[in-house]
């Protein structure tokens, strides 16, 4: 002991390896945990497994999530942003009174051309 440095009477205080290793490198392959999947609403991977909650959108909430705190999320949810299937018709559809199931009535052809 006199040669590391440690005088004849000191007090030695031995401390073993901890058993089960850091979060080093060997850790990182043992790594099998995810607690969120997609969300079968949104499409986000925000679902938690065992919550059974979206953290997105909330699902299965009949609702959509959104707080007034984050404008911007708001934003990016709003209409406009995907594929508007029922919306993108409806200028068309207004401006003849959303009639539906009638045929055009048929079209005579032009005097004109058969002269």
């Amino acid at each position: 002991l006199g040669e590391c440095g440690v005088s004849e009477g000191a007090t030695l205080h031995l401390v073993p390896l901890l058993a089960g290793g850091g979060d080093g490198t060997p850790a990182m392959g043992k790594r099998h945990k995810k607690s969120h999947g997609l969300c079968p609403r949104c499409g986000k991977r925000s679902f938690h497994y065992q919550k059974k909650r979206c953290a997105s959108c909330g699902y299965p909430a009949a609702r959509i999530r959104h707080y007034n705190w984050s404008k911007k999320a708001k934003r990016r949810k709003a209409p406009g942003t995907g594929r508007m299937r029922y919306l993108k018709t409806l200028p068309r559809r207004f401006k003849h009174g959303f009639r539906e199931g009638t045929t055009a009535p048929a079209r005579k052809k032009n005097q004109k051309a058969e002269k």
